[in-house]
């Protein structure tokens, strides 16, 4: 019999997923924050994540297929195409040896919604304080990155290991930083998403292959294509609005919602989880 109630929540963290995934707010931050709210933090909502967060960047990968099946075709030939694939690569390897080291103590310790929070709360200050600064691009598209500044992008992107960081919004905000053009950082962190999630998902599937049960499956199916569906079209539209947009008005959202966590865990009138 199916439990309705539990294909509901996967509805609904599939969603949060797929719309917060590639946004500078910290995916890994709200699933933490509303599956406590939600009440679903069993074992079996660990996998869970990590499979929805998979749907994710296949979203990508399909919505970028002609770029990837240029690169794949491409590699051995044109040199735009290697420059391209070896500087994600090279910004790839941070979030691989950090990983490696840190993933179970962060996963322990940090994976608790007071803790992203704060998290949020701090990197909205810092987006205020980036976008405040004037900064004159260098690299308008993604193609124009020297290796240099791609090592620079994954050391950014490994900051968000700490949970409510928010792995697109380190990337993206360094990006801006180190010269890069709005569209230009953003994409960059669209790819580099895929080599860095692909990995992440397989270690942590790895992790808890103990704990995958047939019958959870339909909840799975369900998180997964709603995380499939709403991150195709947050990318769609994060993209058109980078162009000519700054992101403060993401950053008030992570104070604000941050705040609200802090705020409701004082006074109890949450008690999360």
């Amino acid at each position: 019999m199916m439990d309705i109630p539990l294909l509901l929540k996967a509805l609904i963290l599939g969603i949060v997923e797929g719309a917060t995934e590639f946004l500078p707010i910290s995916s890994t931050g709200h699933l933490i924050i509303v599956g406590s709210l939600l009440g679903y933090t069993d074992e079996s909502s660990k996998v869970f994540k990590i499979v929805i967060q998979l749907a994710a960047i296949l979203a990508v990968c399909w919505d970028y297929r002609e770029r990837l099946i240029r690169v794949a075709t491409g590699y051995q030939t044109d040199p735009v195409q290697r420059r391209f694939v070896s500087n994600i690569l090279i910004a790839f390897m941070p979030a691989v040896v950090l990983g490696l080291l840190f993933h179970d103590i962060i996963k322990t310790y940090l994976f608790n919604p007071l803790t992203v929070a704060g998290a949020l709360i701090a990197g909205g200050l810092l987006i205020l304080y980036i976008e405040k600064r004037a900064y004159h691009p260098r690299y308008p598209s993604v193609d124009d990155i020297p290796a240099k500044e791609a090592l620079k992008l994954g050391l950014a992107q490994s900051l968000a290991m700490f949970p409510g960081v928010s792995r697109s919004g380190a990337t993206i905000m360094g990006g801006l930083v180190f010269g890069l053009s709005r569209k230009a950082a953003a994409e960059f962190s669209f790819f580099l998403a895929i080599p860095t999630m692909f990995g992440a998902t397989v270690y942590d599937l790895y992790k808890n292959w103990d704990i995958l049960h047939m019958a959870d499956l339909p909840v799975f199916a369900v998180g997964f294509v709603a995380s499939f569906v709403s991150a195709m079209v947050a990318v769609r539209v994060f993209i058109r609005f980078v162009s000519n947009h700054t992101f403060i008005g993401f950053a008030w959202y992570r104070i604000v919602f941050g705040l609200v966590v802090l705020l409701t865990a004082y006074t109890g009138l949450i008690e999360w989880a």
